[in-house]
């Protein structure tokens, strides 16, 4: 994909990119703005209620929960990334974001992004070793196996990242600093590079698709050994508790995965941009907001644990 038809563009150093964001009056901007902040308002709450409740209940520091924890912390980051730029755009006239800003958002946004896709799969895995193999769970899941295997999920998204980042920001872009979009993706400023984009497109199909389908596969693995042990069990109560606990899961991946696909490893998937807008809405703030919702309202230790803390504030 190469923007050479017009011809009045030319290649110079860009110092600044304008958000063009969503289309739309006045009237519409200011709706956006109201939905958009009363979601994020949500998603914060949520995912920051989810890290206090953990941290501060001992029933709940167990590696599950630690990972818990982790996914609300990533929820919270790669939303935060975003949306207080594009709720002040919204109410702007100007949209700018710096050259800088711009990487800067992009690289964070994408680690956070890969390192949730993996923590994902670690999470799955977790429940196998917890359900499969009960007996070798506490060692084999034990403090400082699950720092480093959190540890190994960072590194793995800092490096796509870094990788992501320096090929998109190598590319000369042309005079045109328009980015169709409401924060610095990967898809829309492609659409600005003033170079053939083959190879870049390739390096994204390629790393993304390896990602989604290397971590979905050991999630499937996963959950496939689970659901053979849950089955095997006599007791339909035990059986009901861990369906419940991997649903709320599956449901998660299911979700950020479906999403993902359909943005970055399914060229053409998107038929507009304004689609993709959209489809950008949903993985960047609904879901960050549905996750802490979806494990709390499933999930009879983490509704215990709020009564817990509930009760404790009334009593002081």
């Amino acid at each position: 994909m190469s923007p050479y038809g017009n011809g009045n563009l030319s290649v110079m150093p860009l110092q600044e990119f304008v958000l063009d964001g969503f289309a739309g009056g006045p009237q519409t901007q200011a709706l956006l703005f109201a939905l958009f902040l009363a979601l994020y308002m949500v998603d914060v709450l949520g995912n920051l209620t989810m890290i206090v409740l953990i941290t501060l209940d001992a029933r709940l520091h167990s590696p599950m929960y630690f990972f818990l924890k982790n996914l609300s912390f990533l929820d919270l980051c790669y939303s935060s990334v975003i949306y207080p730029k594009a709720l002040f755009d919204l109410m702007s006239s100007t949209k700018v974001i710096t050259f800088a800003g711009c990487v800067t958002q992009f690289f964070f946004f994408s680690t956070m992004i890969t390192t949730e896709g993996f923590l994902l799969a670690v999470m799955a895995y977790d429940r196998f070793v917890a359900i499969c193999s009960p007996l070798r769970y506490p060692i084999s899941m034990r403090p400082s196996v699950c720092a480093r295997l959190m540890l190994g999920c960072y590194c793995v998204g800092s490096f796509n990242s870094i990788l992501q980042t320096s090929f998109t920001f190598s590319l000369p872009f042309c005079s045109s600093n328009h980015i169709d979009h409401f924060h610095c993706d990967m898809l829309p400023l492609l659409k600005l590079a003033c170079a053939d984009t083959t190879t870049n497109e390739l390096v994204m199909f390629v790393i993304c698709g390896l990602i989604i389908v290397g971590t979905i596969l050991v999630i499937l693995i996963s959950y496939g050994y689970i659901t053979v042990t849950i089955l095997k069990m006599r007791s339909g109560g035990g059986r009901h508790k861990l369906f419940s606990t991997c649903g709320s899961h599956m449901t998660v991946v299911s979700l950020c995965y479906g999403t993902l696909f359909v943005i970055y490893a399914q060229p053409g998937a998107v038929q507009s941009m304004e689609q993709g807008k959209v489809v950008s809405v949903f993985y960047t703030l609904v879901i960050p907001m549905l996750n802490p919702l979806i494990y709390s309202l499933r999930n009879k230790e983490v509704k215990d644990a709020l009564w817990r803390l509930g009760q404790k504030h009334t009593a002081t």
